[in-house]
């Protein structure tokens, strides 16, 4: 039962909050900086803070763990960005860009590189 909570936690939790802390960035920066600087500016920060997540958070070793987390998270963020920034805010000037692909793409490479990492130690 201990394994099936702390799976949760780490896809489901831990997807959820990362999410959930460039959303409210994005709110932020939204009143510091022009639009389509936004999402660079969340880009490092949400890199930082995703590598810390999963090197100091997430315990796991096996890299198929890290694998369905990367399915997971990246699941999580597409469909999140899609009902609270495009169906929500509907963003005029569109979301798609590439700062958002390379967003989808680290959040899908870092969980893998973490794992990876964690297997050679």
């Amino acid at each position: 039962m201990a394994l099936n909570k702390q799976i949760l936690k780490d896809k489901l939790g831990w997807g959820i909050l990362l999410w959930l802390i460039g959303y409210i960035l994005g709110f932020i920066f939204y009143f510091l900086l022009p639009t389509q600087l936004i999402g660079w500016a969340i880009l490092p920060i949400g890199t930082i803070i995703t590598l810390w997540v999963l090197l100091a958070k997430i315990k796991a070793t096996d890299l198929k763990y890290y694998l369905k987390l990367a399915v997971f998270w990246t699941l999580i963020a597409v469909v999140l960005d899609y009902l609270f920034i495009i169906k929500m805010l509907n963003p005029t000037d569109g979301y798609y860009k590439i700062d958002v692909y390379i967003y989808y793409a680290l959040t899908f490479i870092l969980p893998l590189a973490a794992g990876k990492w964690k297997q050679k130690k």
